[in-house]
């Protein structure tokens, strides 16, 4: 069974850094578009980052420069590289196939000040 299964969320001060990864076990990222979302407290799920099956990568005018989405297409995982951190990145982290509109559990990201 595909499922999207997120990691690497926690606790961190601001200013440092994070990996988050999701393991897509099933999923050929050639064929598939992948995304990084996330919600934070009483706001909407925006999203962060996305690459398409050939590799195009989008990110979010708001989430430029400080965030990376790759993938290792051998693992079946997407990552997602956050620096310098901030309070405001306080937020359940999720990741998403698009084809199959399939979601992860979602990762929390706490940023303390």
């Amino acid at each position: 069974q595909v499922q999207l299964v997120e990691s690497g969320g926690g606790l961190v001060q601001a200013g440092g850094s994070l990996r988050l990864s999701c393991s897509a076990s099933g999923i050929d990222f050639t064929e598939n578009g992948m995304g990084w979302y996330r919600r934070a407290p009483g706001k909407e799920r925006e999203l962060v980052a996305s690459i398409s099956g050939t590799g195009r990568i989008h990110y979010a005018d708001s989430m430029k420069g400080r965030f990376t989405i790759s993938r290792d297409i051998a693992a079946h995982i997407l990552y997602l590289q956050i620096h310098s951190l901030a309070p405001e990145d306080t937020a359940v982290y999720y990741c998403t196939n698009f084809n199959s509109n399939l979601w992860g559990q979602g990762t929390q990201v706490t940023v303390s000040s």
